[in-house]
């Protein structure tokens, strides 16, 4: 088996990623309006009471000089804040500043509006451009990368050899098969393969008038920032200057199942703190969105694929704002879609033609099933025999006409690890052992 000649690298740098945020010099850099971020300088004070101009700066993430002392001097000169005390020499970004009462009240207006007080925004614009320019730091896979990300499961050739080429497609994959194969485990390698990269995304977006949260800290993991030397000072600095307004996380590999609707797929509007959250494949641009145990949602699954077949086709993505107006963003997603279900109960010829990638994930054969076990047995403690496996897999598979399944061993042993406790026994594949297990765990259905 050869590999391709492009292989993957466990970091992409800057360069690589052909994106990171410019700094930000001027108000006029934000792309925002200025009375807009004196709205969210007055909300912030409202909110918090006393500030400091570097800490009213951190909290809009932006640089106080030339920007957040620029929105502080307008706010000080309409008499909307006031400095309340100052630290001599440390400069105006150490003054204390306080809404006054007609900051309050233009507060409150800006709160009926939205009650949105945190980093300031990134037009969508910006953001649109942002993910096409990251699109191309993705990182390649060879057979090398695979088989070393995937060493934790037993997994056969030609699964091996489908699940490269789909992840360097980058569009969509659909797995399925019989479960407790571990698809879900396959998915989750996938999105650790892809997410020794970076990327940058905005905290929020700026969508005419709107702030759509973006960064989810339960869904987004922080990436260190990259450090260089200085030249000639030997001082160690950040590689690069940039926009606060924007966090470098690990390319994203976001989960939903069950709890999947049409609903979450479009801007989810909170009608109390009137701002937006992003739906699942937007937080998840720039990596993998796993749909798990599809067919299981409360929705239609037909219906669910309808919403696909504009972004799987196009690489675009199109979300409604509450007035009705339609965004376009890019579509920047490896989605995998994981059934246990039967294809034809779910989809139809039309909508698997758009699906890249087909991936079953087959049952084990009896030598993998072997190893599996093995393995399993290593790490739980289990003391493993042939002969043991020998009896399980005569009396409890063959004679019962069972399936084997990737799962069962773990939860096998699970088993002989809770009996063999209770009777004070070591746990190990005896006759007696795997009885009681294969008891307690199977069920004729």
């Amino acid at each position: 088996m050869t590999s391709p000649t492009r292989v993957g690298t466990d970091m992409l740098t800057h360069q690589e990623r052909g994106f990171v945020p410019p700094p930000i010099t001027r108000v006029e850099d934000t792309g925002l309006s200025p009375l807009w971020l004196e709205d969210l300088a007055l909300k912030i004070l409202y909110f918090q009471g006393y500030m400091t101009g570097y800490q009213i700066a951190e909290q809009m993430a932006l640089p106080f000089p030339g920007v957040t002392d620029v929105l502080l001097s307008a706010l000080k000169q309409d008499k909307l804040v006031e400095v309340k005390s100052s630290q001599m020499g440390l400069g105006e970004g150490a003054y204390t500043y306080a809404i006054t009462g007609a900051g309050i009240a233009r507060a409150r207006e800006a709160l009926e509006r939205s009650q949105y007080a945190g980093p300031a925004p990134v037009p969508i614009q910006a953001y649109n451009e942002s993910v096409r320019k990251q699109a191309r730091g993705r990182m390649i896979i060879n057979d090398r990368i695979l088989r070393q990300a995937l060493s934790q499961l037993v997994l056969s050739d030609s699964i091996l050899e489908k699940i490269g080429p789909a992840v360097n497609s980058g569009t969509s994959i659909f797995m399925y098969g019989p479960p407790g194969n571990g698809k879900t485990s396959i998915a989750r390698a996938i999105g650790n393969m892809i997410s020794r990269g970076s990327m940058y995304i905005p905290f929020s977006l700026y969508i005419e008038g709107q702030v759509v949260t973006m960064y989810d800290s339960t869904n987004h993991q922080l990436a260190p920032e990259e450090h260089t030397t200085s030249k000639g000072t030997g001082t160690l600095r950040s590689a690069t200057r940039r926009d606060p307004r924007w966090v470098l996380i690990r390319r994203p590999f976001i989960v939903t199942g069950g709890e999947l609707t049409l609903s979450g797929l479009d801007l989810v509007f909170d009608d109390v703190n009137k701002y937006y959250e992003a739906p699942f494949q937007v937080k998840a641009n720039g990596g993998v969105l796993l749909i798990d145990d599809f067919g299981r949602q409360l929705v239609r699954p037909r219906d669910l694929l309808n919403r696909w077949i504009v972004p799987l086709e196009n690489r675009i993505d199109f979300l409604t704002l509450h007035t009705g107006r339609k965004v376009e963003v890019p579509f920047d997603v490896l989605v995998v879609f994981s059934t246990n279900l039967p294809p034809k109960d779910l989809v139809d010829e039309a909508f698997l033609r758009r699906l890249r990638h087909k991936i079953e994930v087959t049952d084990p054969n009896y030598q993998d099933f072997r190893e599996i076990f093995q393995r399993v047995a290593a790490a739980k403690g289990v003391a493993y025999s042939d002969q043991g496996m020998a009896y399980l897999l005569q009396e409890w598979y063959i004679k019962h006409n069972r399936k084997l399944r990737a799962s069962h061993p773990r939860d096998i042993c699970d088993q002989i690890l809770d009996i063999s406790t209770y009777l004070g026994i070591e746990p190990a594949m005896s006759r007696e052992l795997l009885d009681r297990a294969a008891a307690a765990y199977f069920v004729d259905i």
